[in-house]
């Protein structure tokens, strides 16, 4: 191809083309459980994580509902992705094999937030959430000042991690916070430096956000061995989270998120209709099975 300012800029859209292709052809999974927060600042404070109201029967003035307000912010942070061709295979036109790398980055900018939300989700046993307390813990204060006690959203164990997940509320489990879409640029001017000092061409894709946790009420986690019994009683427990009001919050487990090596059994508890032994499965039907393979072993 002969180097010069029309024929790149045919390239580069062609390789554009490639890169939103990669992006759009990509399924990831983070919008299950997250939810998708615009952000236009450096940080973002959610200090209103701590609100949640209730409808009361209107008698004499209205009651203003101040509870605490916590002091938790998401730091937005920027990310890159960049690679580099050799001007001679332009030259040679040899372009052609590395459409397959910059459909891959768009790919890879697509999945980015997935690594980011359940890399966080992975470590909420030993990060805090909004109210100071490990996402995954046992003791989250739950009721108004000065008559809390302790609620535990963590079965206990010490074996592989799985997850039972309220999507279904306006707040799903975990924010994604996005300052700044993936976009895709191109420096392939003959005065840019890369190509007067390394003979090289570059393309790169950048995007900036971050991922934080959400209200811990909507998820519920163990390390116990996943069975029946384990699963009715974390269930259990989980959609009898009440308020600090006192009042039931309506937490509904419907879905049992679990790494692939744990996905034959968490559908032998949920939706098999019979056990091994021929009876009939109570908890059948009771939970979406969603196998993730960001989830840790």
């Amino acid at each position: 191809m002969i180097i010069n300012h029309t024929n790149l800029a045919i390239l580069n859209q062609a390789f554009s083309g490639a890169f939103k292709g990669g992006l759009a052809s990509a399924a990831p999974m983070w919008s299950q459980l997250a939810t998708l927060v615009p952000s236009t600042t450096a940080e973002q404070k959610y200090g209103w994580l701590g609100k949640i109201t209730r409808f009361r029967e209107w008698i004499g003035e209205r009651q203003y509902q101040n509870l605490v307000v916590h002091d938790y912010a998401i730091k937005n942070k920027t990310f890159e992705n960049t690679v580099t061709v050799n001007r001679d295979e332009i030259d040679d036109d040899q372009f052609g094999v590395y459409t397959p790398v910059i459909q891959q980055l768009g790919q890879d900018a697509a999945q980015h937030p997935d690594e980011m939300v359940f890399g966080l989700l992975n470590a909420g046993f030993t990060t805090p959430c909004f109210d100071g307390q490990y996402f995954f813990d046992t003791d989250h204060p739950v009721g108004a000042p000065g008559r809390q006690k302790s609620v535990s959203n963590f079965q206990g164990g010490s074996g592989t991690p799985w997850f039972l997940l309220d999507t279904s509320k306006v707040l799903k489990p975990l924010i994604y916070q996005k300052r700044r879409d993936y976009t895709f640029t191109p420096k392939t001017s003959l005065t840019d430096d890369n190509v007067f000092s390394r003979n090289e061409f570059v393309w790169g894709a950048d995007g900036r956000g971050n991922a934080g946790f959400g209200l811990w009420q909507m998820a519920f986690a163990s390390r116990e061995d996943l069975t029946i019994d384990s699963f009715s009683d974390a269930q259990a427990q989980h959609e009898s989270f009440v308020g600090d009001d006192g009042k039931p919050l309506v937490i509904r487990s419907t879905e049992l998120w679990v790494p692939p090596h744990l996905a034959r059994k968490a559908r032998e508890i949920v939706v098999a209709e019979r056990l091994a032994n021929g009876a009939s499965n109570v908890m059948a039907g009771t939970a979406k099975v969603v196998s993730c393979p960001w989830l840790v072993k």
